[in-house]
């Protein structure tokens, strides 16, 4: 079938969310876009990781939002992925987990700093935290405007969404894309590792300051961009 690849895939990282130890129950989820096919495939709403298969993804119309393949409903912060689809297109996989440090950052209201070359190895800076969503926002359309605050956050701080692939909502928990599902959940792993070893930095050090600008650099550009170094030549 068209989208067996891309379900495939979905699935697979769905699962490994769980063997990454970034989910408990079913918190979590993880999609996967198809932009030539023009679609989405996402988990399922509420149905348990061991029981997921291909079969269960559900395909979903990037433009319209339209339900194309997969039985059941689609995961409940599906109208969040689309959204963040359709805003920041180097996108080919979004991410999103409760996992317990980087939620804790969420519940603080506060952003996850850049103390060191680890984080700075995948992420251009701090970890921003969105504003809180208003009654209104809650209200009506949640799930999307969870996604409109996700883009707002890096437009009015003119945030790189492809060098900062991550994100923590304001009392919700983080969001994570990347140019392929598998990316997008090696980012989700990458966050959760950084925010659990900013909040031990400044257990040991509460002044513990941001890496230098130089440092962040060279190590993110090693990594990324068209001047990368990090790995083999393809």
């Amino acid at each position: 079938m068209a989208y067996d690849n891309l379900k495939d895939a979905v699935c697979r990282v769905n699962q490994q969310l769980v063997s990454a130890g970034l989910v408990v129950l079913t918190w979590g989820n993880a999609s996967g876009a198809d932009r030539a096919a023009g679609v989405m495939a996402i988990k399922p709403s509420g149905v348990p990781y061991d029981q997921l298969s291909p079969d269960d993804i559900i395909v979903i119309s990037l433009e319209s939002g339209k339900q194309l393949e997969g039985r059941g409903r689609p995961s409940s912060d599906t109208d969040t992925h689309l959204h963040l689809y359709r805003h920041f297109p180097a996108a080919g996989g979004v991410v999103h987990t409760h996992s317990d440090f980087a939620t804790c950052f969420a519940q603080a209201g506060a952003e996850i700093p850049c103390l060191g070359t680890t984080h700075a190895d995948n992420f251009h800076g701090p970890i921003p935290c969105t504003r809180d969503l208003t009654a209104m926002e809650i209200q009506t359309d949640y799930e999307l405007n969870t996604g409109r605050v996700i883009v707002e956050c890096f437009e009015s701080r003119n945030i790189d969404p492809a060098n900062v692939p991550g994100v923590v909502v304001k009392s919700h928990a983080p969001f994570t894309w990347g140019a392929t599902p598998a990316k997008a959940l090696e980012n989700a792993i990458v966050l959760e590792f950084a925010a659990k070893m900013c909040l031990q930095t400044r257990a040991i050090n509460p002044s513990a300051a941001a890496i230098a600008p130089v440092l962040l650099n060279r190590h993110f550009f090693r990594k990324h961009g068209p001047t990368a170094t990090y790995g083999q030549s393809k």
